[in-house]
């Protein structure tokens, strides 16, 4: 690994020095888009197919392109609410070209979108993950597997395979301080402030973009960002009638299916689309498979200048077990173990049981109205409904009765304190709120006025379905339950002004109130009662600069704060001085873009200020959530690059690169030491100093290397380095996940045939050199008289496996 450290270093190093060392040569191009009345649209985006070139016009609608070479291009204009437009032209001297753009017959864009996502002069980091990568690289997995290509960004997988429970970091932030929307419309659980990908199988077939912004970006609903946010676009109504089909199928008994239909748009005013997709897998961990199936449901109707659309997202979901991990012990002598559901018979044999799993159903309603009340001004809303129901099912060996709150069993003969059983843990909530926004685009000034309410009611309970020595029991005893009820409101207002021709500022306040009132019995039968309230002011400030017209820089100052998880209340229930306090974030980042028609940089410098930081210890809750604790000062410093080269028509690459320091500024320890003599223990603690924070390597590293065969075959090889990282606070080698580098090959294929809209045939082929790797793992240490000792569970990953998919579109 150290070999290829140093390559990586090298090569990024070059690629760098010899982007910034290229001149600008050519032609220049330019000109002024409009409306068809004539109007400037200002912030179009003007782009030279096949090349890094392209600009977003002024507010008089004017753009140039220099540096443009003698030759055949082709030229596309676009703006939202606007149709496409594309012009061939051969480049020989100073060209100009105007174009006019025609409104859409259906509104694709979205303004509660537009005041949640970054726009192309926002000073903020973020990456535009199209749908057509987002369509080559789906097979079925979940999105997290999907943004694997994102700068900063690390996947995770419990099955091993991408498919089942995934989930992800951003800049070593986990995965409840992303925050994520769609359409507008906040995804997260309010009590865990996560997405359960899990609960929306194949969302990416129905997705037409993602936004994924690093920092404290420019999320407006839902759970604040506190180090990332990915901002998901579905699919817009299509103007003609369609019905589309595709099959995957591969290793681990993977298959995926799904099919599309439209009706387009009838009489100009209506349409409806639909998508049901079946996926199913063993997984590469024994006993994770799953048998997942959802819908996505789409209605449109427009009248004059209001648009109507509701949104319907169905999920259900049934995943073996796999969350506790591979033991380290295990790890070279069987990679694909998994403890979960083991248990040993009268006999002495070792038995897993059979219905190991987790069963959950979860549906979104979305209900979107707009309305243009002028030119520049328009209002949109939104409605949302969750419904979440479900339980996972597991064995449990020689439980003691009064863990359940039963008396002993009173059957004849010894004294019964103990019985095997099988329980359900159940959770029952309905997140739905209302959100808001009203959004003027001027000449000079963009402004959005908004804001949401969010009520989510969470029930958490526990039942017995089956004992060995059941006694008195009856079926189904509750022997916990707890509710959660939680209210969010939060107002905003953001503003950008081009002050000048070539400079605009960017201002963002916003206020958030949190309650959390929690209540009843834990599963230890711990009474975890407790309220608390919050309120937040996020403000958010930053410069945009145009340089020249290949060559952009912005500065960018914000604070974030956020509130603890269910679980971080849970953990600390019934001790006052262990109740964890809120986060908060002071980011700033400094970026820089240059474009030349065969070449791309970007490079952004992040510190991201922590105070009260909520970390993980290592440890994991007996569902799978990590364990945290505040430290008082922390931060993440690093240096993001974006790189990518047209070598030729057959031939283009694509990096990212992320060198960071994150770290814990005074770090106390906090252990159990054991007296082997008697077995007493006793509390300690001891200073580490200056630490590196749990699950946050310094180093990350893409590429993406495209072949163009033929007109019709493609290949894309990727390859994606993650450094060491620890996944505990002390820095011990022993809590450590190695490095490693990982590369896929994706071959796709699509043949012309004039009855088919589209055919495509493609095969991945992943982790093409059959890496041995784990990245994920949670662990712990205790101490011997004064000796330490570690115990630590492992996520491996697959080895090489392969998807084949074909699709038709009719």
């Amino acid at each position: 690994m150290k070999e290829l450290k140093l390559f990586i270093n090298t090569a990024a190093t070059v690629t760098i020095l010899f982007l910034l060392t290229q001149s600008l040569n050519g032609q220049s191009l330019r000109g002024v888009v409009t409306d068809h009345e004539g109007n400037p649209l200002q912030g179009a985006s003007v782009s030279i197919t096949g090349t890094y070139l392209g600009v977003h016009t002024k507010t008089d609608g004017t753009y140039q392109i220099r540096g443009l070479p003698e030759g055949h291009h082709q030229l596309r204009f676009s703006f939202t609410g606007y149709e496409a437009l594309t012009i061939s032209f051969r480049m020989k001297r100073d060209t100009v070209i105007n174009a006019s753009l025609e409104a859409m017959a259906v509104m694709t864009g979205d303004v509660v979108i537009s005041a949640t996502r970054a726009g192309d002069d926002t000073p903020l980091a973020y990456t535009n993950v199209t749908g057509e990568l987002l369509e080559k690289l789906n097979n079925g997995q979940d999105l997290p597997y999907l943004l694997a290509l994102t700068p900063s960004f690390v996947e995770t997988s419990e099955a091993g395979n991408g498919i089942g429970y995934t989930s992800l970091r951003i800049r070593g932030t986990d995965a409840s301080r992303i925050n994520v929307t769609i359409d507008g419309i906040p995804l997260n659980d309010p009590e865990s402030q996560q997405v359960f990908w899990v609960d929306l199988p194949d969302l990416a077939s129905s997705v037409d973009n993602i936004q994924v912004q690093r920092g404290a970006g420019t999320s407006s609903n839902g759970a604040g960002a506190f180090g990332a946010s990915v901002h998901i676009q579905t699919k817009g109504i299509e103007r003609e009638p369609f019905a589309e089909i595709n099959s995957s199928a591969g290793s681990f008994g993977t298959f995926r299916n799904n099919i599309s239909a439209g009706t387009g748009l009838l009489n100009d005013r209506l349409a409806f689309q639909m998508r049901f997709s079946d996926i199913r897998s063993q997984g590469y961990i024994e006993r994770t498979g799953s048998d997942h199936q959802s819908a996505f449901i789409s209605g449109l109707y427009r009248s004059g200048k209001s648009l109507l659309k509701a949104n319907l997202i169905l999920g259900r979901e049934k995943t073996g077990i796999g969350w506790w991990g591979v033991p380290e012990e295990m790890l070279e002598t069987d990679r694909r173990y998994n403890p979960a559901g083991e248990y040993t018979d009268d006999n002495g044999t070792v038995k897993y049981y059979d219905n190991e799993s987790d069963n959950y159903t979860q549906n979104h309603l979305q209900l979107s109205y707009s309305r243009k009340l002028k030119s520049s001004l328009s209002f949109h809303s939104a409605f949302h409904y969750t419904r979440g129901k479900g339980y996972y099912e597991e064995f449990k060996e020689d439980e003691p009765y009064s863990d359940y709150g039963l008396p002993q069993a009173g059957l004849p003969g010894p004294e019964i304190i103990t019985s095997d059983l099988v329980r359900r843990k159940w959770m029952s909530n309905d997140f739905y709120g209302l959100i808001y926004n009203i959004s003027h685009k001027g000449d000079r000034i963009s402004a959005d006025l908004g804001g949401g309410t969010n009520l989510y009611s969470g029930d958490h309970f526990g039942r017995i379905i089956w004992m060995r020595y059941a006694g008195m029991t009856d079926k189904d005893h509750e022997w916990y339950f707890n509710n959660g009820r939680k209210f969010e409101s939060s107002f905003y207002g953001k503003l950008t002004w081009s002050m000048a021709e070539d400079i605009s500022l960017f201002g963002d306040l916003q206020y958030r109130y949190i309650n959390y009132d929690l209540s009843g019995n834990d599963d230890d039968l711990k009474n975890i009662g407790q309220v608390h309230s919050y309120n937040f002011f996020n403000p958010k400030a930053g410069v945009f600069m145009n340089l020249s017209s290949n060559q952009e820089a912005w500065l960018s100052f914000s604070v974030a704060n956020r509130e603890p998880t269910r679980t971080d209340f849970k953990e600390a229930s019934g001790d006052d001085e262990a109740t964890p306090m809120p986060e908060r974030l002071f980011d700033t980042e400094l970026g820089y873009n240059l474009t030349n028609p065969g070449h791309s940089l970007s490079v952004n410098l992040y510190a991201m200020i922590y105070s009260d930081q909520l970390v993980p210890t290592g440890e994991l809750s007996n569902v799978g959530y990590p364990v945290m604790t505040n430290v008082k000062d922390s931060y993440r410093l690093g240096a993001e690059v974006t790189a990518g080269f047209i070598v030729s028509e057959l031939l283009s690459f694509d990096m990212t690169l992320t060198v960071s320091s994150n770290k814990i500024k005074d770090f106390t320890e906090y252990y159990t030491d054991y007296n082997t003599g008697d077995w007493s223990a006793e509390y300690k603690s001891r200073k580490l100093g200056r630490v590196d924070i749990a699950y946050s390597p310094s180093l990350i590293a893409t590429g993406i290397m495209h072949f163009k065969v033929l007109p019709s075959l493609g290949i894309d090889l990727t390859g994606k380095y993650v450094g060491k990282q620890y996944f505990d606070n002390t820095m011990n080698s022993d809590r450590m996940l190695d490095p490693y580098f990982v590369s896929n090959v994706i071959a796709g294929f699509s043949p012309g045939i004039k009855s088919i809209k589209d055919l495509s045939v493609q095969l991945t082929v992943n982790n093409i050199f059959n890496a041995r790797y784990e990245n994920n793992a949670y662990g712990g240490n205790w101490f011997e008289d004064g000796v330490e000792k570690s115990w630590a569970y492992y996520f491996p990953q697959a080895g090489t496996n392969f998807m084949l998919k074909i699709g038709l579109k009719f």
